[in-house]
């Protein structure tokens, strides 16, 4: 089985190298990572204790950012790595002042993770919700690093819990605790053997009620939203924003639309404000003393900004959800706003929640969506309850990282592990 998974590992990397003669973000990846040892080498401090942080891309390391920052506010002594495998990770977050050193993890063979485990030598090592790269765990647990998993999430159908599984379930047992978000996740794991098992909850709570604390303010937008009810559509696709250039075209006069597309593509953004009805800004073009007047549409067309964006809607639709999955509905929940979004949410645990509690609205159609910003329009009542369940739910769900920062401390004062070995 580990020879199957380190054939499919290196066929995987070389299709990468393939597709990036023409694929942008194949290329991205191929690129980030040249030279990496020679780089690691050159940047890490071979005398530091040091702990690495990996995630999958941007949505995974914002999920670990209040741990990482919590653990360097409580360890300064420690150098933080902050490893990811995707570029829209990486090339977003490479200049994150809270980590020493930002680099992509290299491809998990058996070469490359000794390679850079020599370089590495963490002391402790912190896997954000998944990514089980098998050679990396079984080198953390034959180095003796203490590894944790956060906020991880198990379902069913997973590998670990099928009868092909063993590999997976062999790396899952590296983990010295696993910080899971329910339940659920628990018994599942147990059911495989795995008692190092904590319910803690999703340290994206955290993470979005800090956010809301401390959202920046945007004059262009702030100036554009004064006195208008305004919808904020964050991380749309193309089947997303079919129905809502529809629900731009149907709905009254004083409501206006801030959209934020998941991928800025000139052509895309070019064809959507051509489709609006009426005036459309873009946010990068916006002045200080820009002519606002007749404005209903602003597309944000650069990156960063959407979590502070949503402080000035009044409901918010998050996109994804007639793609892969929807994408982070924590964001514009914690600001108080009735959320809707696409069909297929069946994966986050928030969403069936907030649905469940009245806070969100899962659509399917246009119908669907008209009949939801209608309710949510003409229901004063209808609207608040909404409102208070989406803020409220962020509340009594934050605390994660606090929780998984005491298991660490203990295991740090109990082993010595601030000491290089």
């Amino acid at each position: 089985m580990k020879l199957l998974y380190d054939l499919a590992v290196g066929l995987m990397a070389e299709g990468i190298r393939l597709a990036s003669t023409f694929n942008p973000k194949a290329r991205l990846w191929v690129e980030g990572r040249r030279d990496i040892f020679r780089r690691l080498q050159e940047a890490i401090d071979p005398t530091a204790s040091l702990i690495w942080f990996h995630a999958a891309s941007l949505g995974e390391f914002e999920q670990g950012r209040p741990l990482i920052e919590a653990f360097r506010q409580a360890h300064p002594d420690y150098k933080i790595l902050v490893t990811f495998y995707s570029p829209s990770g990486y090339e977003i977050r490479k200049n994150y002042p809270g980590a020493d050193y930002i680099f992509y993890l290299p491809s998990d063979t058996p070469s490359h993770v000794r390679q850079f485990m020599k370089i590495v030598r963490p002391r402790i090592a912190v896997f954000i919700k998944y990514e089980f790269w098998v050679n990396y765990l079984l080198a953390l647990q034959r180095a003796g690093v203490h590894t944790y998993l956060i906020s991880a999430i198990f379902r069913p159908g997973q590998s670990f819990f099928r009868w092909y599984g063993s590999l997976m379930r062999r790396a899952l047992r590296v983990f010295d605790e696993l910080f899971v978000q329910n339940e659920e996740s628990k018994r599942l794991l147990a059911g495989i053997g795995i008692q190092a098992v904590t319910v803690t909850g999703d340290t994206r709570f955290d993470r979005v009620y800090a956010i809301a604390r401390a959202a920046r303010e945007l004059p262009p937008i702030a100036r554009f939203a004064a006195g208008s009810r305004v919808l904020v559509a964050g991380s749309t696709w193309p089947p997303d924003e079919e129905l809502l250039l529809k629900l731009i075209r149907d709905a009254e006069s004083g409501t206006k639309f801030i959209i934020a597309p998941h991928e800025i593509e000139e052509t895309r953004i070019r064809k959507m404000a051509a489709q609006c009805s009426g005036r459309v800004l873009r946010y990068t073009e916006l002045q200080a003393d820009s002519d606002l007047e007749g404005a209903s549409v602003l597309i944000i067309d650069t990156v960063g900004i959407l979590s502070s964006v949503y402080r000035y809607g009044r409901w918010a639709y998050i996109g994804g959800g007639f793609g892969v999955g929807i994408h982070n509905i924590l964001e514009a929940a914690t600001f108080g706003l009735p959320l809707a979004f696409g069909p297929r949410y069946e994966k986050f645990q928030e969403a069936r929640e907030l649905i469940q509690a009245g806070g969100a609205r899962s659509i399917s159609d246009f119908e669907g969506l008209f009949d939801w910003f209608r309710t949510m329009d003409t229901d004063p009542e209808c609207y608040e309850r909404s409102s208070s369940t989406c803020r409220d739910y962020v509340l009594t769900h934050k605390g994660a990282t606090e929780q998984i920062m005491r298991r660490i401390d203990q295991e740090i004062s109990a082993s010595g592990a601030g000491e290089r070995a």
